[in-house]
């Protein structure tokens, strides 16, 4: 874990000492100056900095979590060069205001003496904030670099641990401490660790799409080094070289040590000859004067130390190559081929197993970890390409395995299967294939097309009613059109471009709801709830009838993929939390909520139709998934009084709470089903 924590435990100890200096400084002048009793409000603006940082960190997770796959690396990737930015200003800032910082601090706290309690605390706040919200950013892009949470933090508290002890023995004079010299080694460090953000924010950014370059390639050591070793974490850990690196990342790696690292060394020797030039109490000789003017390590090319630091990681690098000589240290590699699955599969022992899965075929392929009896699936890896290594992680336990090869457009192949015995018995997911799915989806097309038929009978009601000016009656049909069409979510993603046209938000039309592209059920209600008259809403519920009419007729002819069922169990729900219970949907009528009991009517339709299957694979889940539903269904059902549907802000906060938190559970209860029932080749 050190190699994780490393980059966070020098961020956390210089970062805190730097506060630390600062904090302490403005204390020593209240308490010289005999305003101890001024102290809390330093402490107060010190908390409020912590509380922002802290909130910084949170915001950052946050917004992370809830984007997609590609915009979550372009989101780490742009914070990761940002986080460069500050951590590059922050060190040349600290080796310019050494020496002035405890003056400036001095004059800021006198001169908030005189304007009040306000101004103490703001002055320590902003003291503070900067180094908090810095720490915060460069944590938060080292933890992401690192895949993992708990090596980096662990190391931000060692760091910052250390620095409080280390300001609290400067504070009671219990400690001397050359802070230039500590600022410039620390510095230092911090360049490289920041190259390597530097890197992995320009991988980010690729992998994202943004940035091009993706799939070219400085150098791939996977043939010879195991990315799992000890030693290549702890070069990734510490320096963030890793044994695939794109030219892209190389060159921005190289080009941010040459010139910042540089800029930097040429700083501290300027810094450091500048002394030397003060007034002498006697003349000295010319050789003197020459002496002592030279600047520290002018003897040699200012280029020497620059270079260094750039040639250790290479060097590092080749010693562990030379030092590996090819082999995997505590993983196997396996080929991937129709010629060769399986190859190098030897008798593993039981526990926790990388395996290095090589593709030495001319196909992408599939590969899955298999019991060759009955063809449940430890562990797999899609789409790997010809020529490239991925390591696959699996559980070993006592029984037979062996490696299941499946090349797009070639021939499944099986390996010779491995018997391991005195491991503990291992959980496997039975694979599922299309024609286990064919039963399900043949009832629930069943179920969709009995539903449209309804639907197409129910918007014509509704057209109806608009058509004799009945727009009362038209309220109440259009609910019950609507919520019929909300239960049959599960089929959505085959209505094509007629989902958006029955029943499409106004999201992205220049003129939201009077835009003439806005049409449908949504599009209706905001005109029923909002005043339009009936010769107004005619060619709105016109339109629905015949787009309703129109996917009656295509429905049966359409692609239905089986593989969409498991995903769609958790796509209605998820959608409902994002669209129904923010409000999104609402245009008027008040009635998300009874979209919402219709979207958990819907997902139960289909759960329902799944579930022979989970409950070979997983009884529990549908236990916890049956209790979730009831859970999220009271509290929508509790919503409903003799009036009507209570809207969604008029709900009481605490149960608006409850609601999301309860929807929100469900989801997390809802997220094995895809990976239950994802068709397997290796079925």
């Amino acid at each position: 874990m050190w190699d994780e924590a490393f980059p966070s435990f020098l961020i956390g100890l210089r970062e805190g000492l730097e506060a630390g200096l600062i904090v302490s400084i403005l204390v020593a002048t209240l308490v010289r100056a005999g305003q101890k009793g001024r102290l809390p409000q330093v402490w107060t603006g010190v908390a409020a900095a912590v509380a922002l940082s802290l909130s910084f960190g949170a915001v950052l997770t946050f917004t992370a979590a809830n984007l997609s796959g590609h915009a979550q690396e372009a989101f780490g990737g742009v914070l990761s060069l940002i986080a460069v930015g500050f951590v590059t200003a922050m060190v040349f800032w600290m080796r310019r205001s050494a020496r002035t910082l405890s003056a400036d601090l001095k004059e800021k706290v006198q001169a908030s003496l005189t304007m009040g309690a306000g101004a103490l605390v703001f002055t320590s706040f902003l003291a503070v904030a900067r180094e908090g919200l810095e720490t915060s950013l460069f944590l938060w892009t080292n933890a992401r670099t690192a895949g993992e949470s708990t090596g980096p933090l662990i190391g931000a508290a060692v760091g910052l641990l250390l620095s409080v002890g280390l300001c609290w023995g400067l504070y009671r004079r219990a400690l001397k401490m050359n802070l230039t010299k500590f600022f410039t080694i620390t510095g230092a460090g911090l360049i490289v660790v920041a190259a390597g953000v530097l890197g992995y924010g320009l991988r980010d950014l690729q992998e994202s799409g943004l940035v091009g370059g993706g799939s070219t390639y400085a150098f791939d050591l996977s043939g010879h080094l195991d990315a799992s070793s000890w030693y290549a974490t702890l070069v990734q850990g510490t320096l963030n070289l890793t044994v695939t690196m794109t030219v892209l990342q190389v060159v921005g790696y190289i080009a941010y040590l040459s010139i910042v690292m540089t800029l930097f060394v040429e700083g501290v020797r300027g810094g450091k000859a500048a002394p030397a030039a003060a007034p002498a109490a006697a003349k000295p000789s010319e050789a003197a004067k020459s002496e002592a003017v030279k600047p520290v390590g002018a003897g040699r090319p200012r280029w020497v130390l620059p270079t260094a630091v750039i040639a250790v990681p290479v060097v590092v690098a080749g010693a562990v190559i030379a030092v590996s000589d090819g082999k995997q240290d505590g993983s196997a590699t396996v080929a991937v081929s129709e010629k060769e699955c399986g190859k190098g599969f030897g008798s593993p022992q039981p526990g926790q197993q990388v395996f290095q899965m090589h593709n030495t075929g001319d196909k992408v392929s599939e590969v899955y970890l298999v019991n060759p009896g009955s063809g449940a699936v430890y562990g797999e890896i899609e789409g790997l390409a010809p020529g490239t290594t991925r390591a696959l992680t699996a559980t070993i336990g006592s029984g037979d395995y062996a490696w299941r090869c499946v090349p797009t457009g070639g021939t499944s192949v099986t390996s010779a299967t491995v018997h391991v015995t005195g491991g503990a018995e291992v959980k496997a997911v039975k694979p599922v294939s299309e024609d286990d799915l064919k039963a399900p989806l043949d009832s629930y097309k069943d179920y969709v097309n009995k539903g449209l038929a309804t639907l197409m009978t129910q918007t014509q009601k509704i057209q109806a009613d608009v058509r004799a000016g009945d727009l009362a009656t038209a309220k109440a049909d259009w609910l019950t059109a609507h919520l019929q069409y909300a239960s049959l979510g599960a089929a959505y993603g085959t209505f094509a471009d007629l989902d958006k046209k029955i029943d499409g938000r106004p999201d992205g039309y220049a003129d939201k709801e009077q835009d003439p592209g806005f049409t449908g059920f949504l599009r209706l209600e905001y005109g029923l709830w909002h005043g339009r008259s009936a010769a107004d809403l005619t060619p709105v519920a016109d339109e629905l009838a015949q787009n309703v009419a129109k996917l009656v007729h295509d429905f049966p002819g359409q692609d239905f993929d089986p593989g969409d069922l498991p995903l769609r169990a958790h796509e209605i729900l998820e959608n409902t939390l994002q669209f129904e219970l923010t409000g999104d949907t609402d245009m008027g009528s008040g009635t998300s909520l009874a979209t919402t009991q219709a979207n958990l009517a819907g997902t139960q339709e289909l759960l329902t139709l799944l579930q022979p299957l989970l409950d070979e694979r997983d009884p529990q889940v549908l236990v916890r998934v049956n209790a979730g539903m009831k859970r999220v269904g009271d509290l929508v059902a509790a919503a409903r009084t003799a009036d009507g549907w209570t809207p969604l802000d008029k709900l009481p906060a605490d149960t608006r709470r409850q609601l999301n938190g309860a929807t929100g559970q469900l989801l997390e209860d809802l997220s094995p089903v895809p990976a239950l029932l994802e068709i397997r080749k290796a079925a």
